[in-house]
């Protein structure tokens, strides 16, 4: 209680919460990890979560660092420590147009980030279904990915700089916007990905882009994976690289989105068992701005090239956005992912990550290996094929502790041997540290326990995450 006291003088006890009104921060997003925290502080700026970060290190309290609390991985769970939300550390500093950069807290939510540099035609290209409530600060964490990474790359590749909170209570200041920066090692990608078990990021130099001036987005059926992969490739070809997301949802996962939003209506008059939402950005004038007959150039493109393709026996069917209402539409299907994959009950969540020409191989794979495991498992698939992450959920019709494990093995095993990550976009946390203790290069956990201790050597940043 002296601690609390403490935290209340420095940042006045509105910001301090303790007892029912933690209730909203004690469960993570999916409900499966919820435990009380000691108290959730607010704090207003980085020396105010300096000055917190000191005070728990005094008192040997654990800190949990929180966003947007959007987490799929146990990442933010924190039962008996003090948590700290970034959401009072909301504040857009500066957009700097002339050098691409935003500097921002680490409050900041994604889709106030993304309306703050429209108005400049810019974009900060990171975007995922949980943009309205998801923070920078999280997304840096987590190393987030979402639908555009095919074109810009995860969160890592579109921030300069950092703020720090280390777990002594110091700042560490690394926020440059510099793109070359050979001065020693590079700090900042350590704390990039770590989900606070290192410091707490509090601040960011964030990369943005041109904003696309128009879009050419469609829905697409194909015979197959390997089909769609040509038809990513020769868009790719076609458009110099220009395309930004390209979404494979299978026929069950289309079955399951439509019983469980009947208002949505179905991609094609036609089931299909393979689905691809692919989305082209036009930037520059002679790809964006219609012609004489209104036709807009990188649509008409896509069109000539489906149309071609159709031909060929490659694409099965296509519709092609023709308003932007419809271009919502069809981004709505695959936005309800998490809704329609983890809504109904306990779910082995597996987001793993293989070469792109070795999806196809991982769903066949998986599909004949889970059934001895795990028999009448409920399993819905979703993807960011042009970046091979794949979603791939596993409900169980008995979801014991050991079919639980014999799921999650049998995939890293078969992840492993295509070469792939049994993680890609939504970190460790808790639930995927059996994984690291099974999977993960044991020298490399080595250097990472190094680190950890190098830095926290009390491990009172987010404990017990991450490293098994």
């Amino acid at each position: 209680m002296d601690l609390i006291s403490k935290l209340a003088r420095a940042l006045g006890p509105a910001h301090v919460l303790t007892g029912d009104d933690t209730a909203k921060y004690a469960s993570d997003w999916t409900g499966t990890y919820v435990g009380a925290p000691l108290a959730v502080i607010r704090p207003a700026n980085t020396g105010e979560v300096s000055a917190a970060v000191k005070m728990a290190a005094e008192a040997g309290v654990q800190i949990v660092p929180i966003s947007g609390n959007t987490s799929l991985a146990g990442g933010t769970h924190g039962p008996g420590a003090l948590m700290i939300s970034m959401e009072r550390m909301n504040r857009i500093t500066e957009i700097r147009p002339a050098a691409r950069i935003a500097i921002v807290e680490a409050g900041v939510v994604l889709s106030q980030l993304h309306d703050a540099t429209a108005e400049h035609d810019l974009s900060f290209p990171l975007t995922f279904g949980a943009r309205g409530s998801a923070m920078i600060g999280g997304a840096l964490s987590t190393n987030a990915g979402g639908s555009n990474v095919l074109r810009y790359g995860n969160t890592r590749s579109l921030c300069l700089g950092l703020e720090v909170v280390l777990p002594s209570g110091e700042v560490l200041n690394l926020m440059s916007a510099l793109h070359k920066d050979n001065s020693g090692y590079d700090l900042k990608d350590l704390f990039i990905g770590a989900e606070g078990t290192l410091g707490l990021i509090t601040g960011a130099v964030l990369k943005l882009v041109p904003q696309p001036q128009a879009y050419a987005t469609a829905m697409v059926a194909t015979p197959c994976l390997d089909a769609a992969l040509t038809l990513l490739n020769q868009l790719q070809q076609a458009t110099g690289g220009a395309v930004e997301a390209f979404e494979y949802m299978p026929g069950e996962y289309m079955d399951a989105t439509l019983a469980m939003f009947p208002e949505m209506r179905a991609p094609f008059d036609t089931r299909h068992d393979v689905n691809i939402l692919v989305e082209v950005g036009a930037t520059a004038a002679r790809d964006a701005v219609p012609d004489g007959t209104g036709a807009v150039p990188i649509v008409t493109l896509l069109e000539q090239l489906l149309s071609g393709l159709f031909e060929d026996g490659a694409v099965l069917d296509a519709t092609v956005a023709q308003s932007d209402l419809q271009r919502k539409q069809m981004w709505a299907r695959r936005e309800a992912a998490a809704e329609v994959s983890l809504g109904h009950g306990p779910v082995v969540n597996n987001d793993i990550a293989v070469p792109l020409d070795k999806v196809a191989t991982f769903l066949d794979l998986a599909k004949t290996r889970l059934a001895p495991v795990a028999p009448d498992a409920t399993i819905l698939t979703v993807s960011h094929l042009g970046d091979g992450n794949v979603h791939y959920t596993v409900r169980p019709k008995d979801p014991q502790p050991e079919v639980i494990n014999g799921i999650m093995e049998t995939v890293e095993d078969i992840v492993l041997s295509l070469g792939g990550s049994f993680s890609a976009e939504h970190g460790i946390g808790l639930a995927k540290k059996p994984s690291m203790d099974r999977r993960k290069d044991p020298v490399a956990l080595a250097v990472m326990r190094s680190i950890k201790a190098a830095l926290d050597p009390d491990n009172r940043m987010n404990p017990g995450k991450v490293l098994p």
